[in-house]
């Protein structure tokens, strides 16, 4: 299980899972998309009780949710929802589950390319997801960021 797209997930719409039940939550959180919603919804379920009982799972909980773009409260949630995995394996086992069921979180996919004696041509396509790289050596011609 991935724990920092699961804390990504649950970040993401912490302000609408801490209302659930208000209607004008269901209708910010299902923003996210559907399946991502119903799915954050499970895991909340889950993992909500015991946030409750963890009083520095409480807090880093209720500091992201005051400041849901900070990176260090973000940060600071994560572990604390690491913790609380690690330290619950049935929890962890029942996330898991979820997220196996429903997959709202996109597999990563790592591609290594090593291109030698080809004048340092590299031809690729790839749509959606995210895309990170390392290029050792020097870089010609025009490149776009």
């Amino acid at each position: 299980m991935d724990i920092v797209a699961v804390g990504a997930l649950i970040s993401s719409c912490l302000a609408s899972l801490l209302k659930l039940g208000d209607q004008a939550a269901e209708i910010t959180g299902s923003k996210i998309g559907q399946d991502a919603w119903e799915t954050a919804k499970k895991i909340w379920a889950k993992i909500h009780p015991k946030i409750n009982e963890k009083e520095d799972a409480k807090t880093a909980t209720d500091q992201l949710a005051a400041k849901p773009d900070s990176a260090a409260r973000k940060a600071v949630f994560q572990e604390e929802l690491e913790t609380l995995l690690k330290e619950n394996q049935g929890l962890a086992e029942a996330i898991a589950k979820i997220l196996q069921e429903s997959n709202p979180i996109a597999p990563s996919v790592q591609i290594n390319q090593t291109v030698a004696n080809n004048e340092g041509q590299v031809i690729g396509q790839m749509t959606g997801g995210k895309a990170i790289g390392r290029i050792d050596g020097s870089v010609q011609g025009g490149v776009n960021f």
